[in-house]
């Protein structure tokens, strides 16, 4: 019996560990990535992305290209605790750079647990694409189609046009517009008008007549 007891125990705290591991094992750093940069500018680690979107965003990353940059999509599940999105980006822009990538890296992140996204670039592309507007892409124009449905191609396409249309010499053409939500008319009385209309007096009035009416009516007959 001591032997059995050992064993189950044992097992009991292999099992535990292994519940314990599943999630360290979800989250990814930087060194979780291939050192060098892969060939397909998508690297969907999140599997949020269906293969006709990968290769839609593929071919839309590949025309930035045209302007001197290497443009990526990189999606993840979840991070390593403690580390930021843009942490993230620019720990792994400078592990794919010193690694042979020719052209500043411009990259598109996206994190599905928590539906945040990010839009890091290597340090020389600041003059075109300035902090403040990368910060707006990736909190705003990519963030807004994450949070209204999962729309993760969306969000990926919405800030790559962003930029796109800044980098092709145009004007910024901001974050997506809120849309403001109204509220449909409806009969329903609310609380405030319920509470100032008489209808509760009504409604005794009309139960003390209509039970006194018929008792006086049935006395009056059975005389």
């Amino acid at each position: 019996m001591p032997r059995i007891s050992k064993l189950l125990a044992g097992l009991a705290a292999a099992c535990l560990s292994l519940l314990l591991l599943v999630p360290a094992a979800l989250a990814v750093a930087p060194q979780d990535f291939p050192a060098v940069a892969p060939e397909d500018p998508v690297l969907d680690a999140a599997d949020v992305l269906s293969r006709a979107s990968r290769s839609e965003l593929s071919a839309r990353l590949d025309q930035l290209d045209e302007q001197r940059l290497d443009a990526r999509l990189v999606t993840v599940r979840r991070l390593d605790y403690g580390l930021s999105l843009p942490a993230f980006g620019e720990d792994l822009i400078a592990q794919w750079s010193n690694q042979g990538s020719s052209d500043p890296i411009l990259l598109f992140l996206i994190e599905a647990q928590n539906k945040q996204a990010a839009v890091v670039a290597d340090p020389s592309l600041s003059q075109r694409l300035p902090a403040e507007l990368l910060r707006s892409t990736g909190r705003t124009t990519m963030s807004q189609p994450m949070r209204d449905g999962d729309r993760y191609r969306q969000a990926s396409l919405d800030g790559i046009e962003r930029l796109a249309v800044v980098l092709d010499g145009g004007e910024d053409p901001g974050p997506p517009v809120e849309v403001e939500r109204t509220t449909l008319p409806t009969n329903i009385p609310s609380k405030e008008e319920t509470q100032s209309s008489n209808a509760f007096t009504w409604v005794v009035v009309l139960l003390v007549v209509g039970t006194i009416v018929p008792m006086a009516t049935w006395w009056v007959f059975s005389r």
